[in-house]
This record gives structure tokens, sequence and C-alpha cells, in this order.
């Protein structure tokens, strides 16, 4: 291989390495604007089973239903999920119909989904309700653009937690 053909292949193949870079240092080379961004919610006991959930200037409640101990008094967290997953697939394929400036009118998103067992695979059920006069490409399309929702691609992707105790005076 010529030196003029080497020099244009990738500085790690240059080098013989053959492991990806650490995400670490990926995303560190990024410009602000297209990193990813840290999101955060809070949840703080209000009664029984039940807390208030803050998110950046918003709130919301979780709580279990009567039969799980709790008063019933908002969803509780998997149904969270579920209404994140439908949310955010509905926005994501209505985003993408304003920039093609197509005009989808109603749009919903069912979804149902039974927690797995520890180990189990966990599977979700997504139905997409289309207006009719909905060109065949254009449901393929949004079918296509429904998977890649922010939401979707987190519960498809490779997930690690990261936890701690903070221990705290009672108020």
């Amino acid at each position: 291989m010529s030196q003029g053909a080497t020099a244009r292949l990738p500085l790690r193949a240059r080098l013989g390495l053959t492991q990806p870079p650490d995400r670490r240092r990926r995303f560190a080379k990024r410009p602000a604007s297209r990193r990813p961004t840290m999101l955060k919610a809070t949840a703080q006991r209000t009664g029984n089973l039940a807390h208030r959930i803050r998110i950046r200037q918003h709130e919301l409640a979780a709580d279990e239903p009567l039969d799980a101990g709790g008063d019933d008094s908002a969803p509780n967290p998997q149904e969270l999920l579920a209404a994140s997953l439908a949310s955010c697939t509905a926005i994501t394929i209505e985003m993408y119909a304003k920039r093609k400036g197509w005009d989808l009118g109603p749009v919903a998103v069912d979804v149902e989904y039974t927690p797995a067992e520890r180990g189990c695979q966990t599977r979700f059920e997504l139905v997409l309700r289309l207006p009719e006069d909905l060109t065949e490409e254009q449901v393929d399309r949004l079918r296509v653009i429904a998977a890649k929702c922010p939401v979707h691609r987190t519960l498809d992707g490779e997930v690690a937690f990261e936890e701690r105790v903070e221990i705290a005076a009672r108020a």
C-alpha cells in the first residue's frame, strides 16, 4: 500500500487499533449542541405509595393501584413507561410528517406491554392509528420513523444503571 493510501485510512486503523473508541471520549469531542442530553426526573413521596414527580418545571404523579397497596391516585410507573413510549412515538411521527409537509390529521399510538420477569424479554405492542388517506409509501415511512423515537431507541438499546445511596435527615 502506498504512503498516500495509508494516510487516507482512519488514524485508529493506521495504528492497528481495532476496538472502537470509548463512548465518553467520542461524546467529549462532539460540539455541545450534539452531545446527548442528561435528562432528570425526581420522585418524592406524597402519601401511602403516591409520589410527585418533578421534571424541569412540570409535575406529574405516580401511584400504585389499590390491589398493589396504593391509593390509585395516579398511573403506576409501568403505565407511565407505556405513556412515554406512546407519546414519544406519536410526537416523532408528527414531527417527521410536518417536516415533509404531510397533513396527518388525527394520529394515535396505543402501547401495551406486560412487564417481564427478571431475565426475560419484555415485549411491547405498538399500534399506530393513522388517517386512511395516506399513501402506502407514507404509511411505510411513518412505520420506520416510529421505531426511531428516542424512547423506543432507549428501550431497544443496551441499558446500564449506575446507582448510589445518599443518606438524608428526615424532614
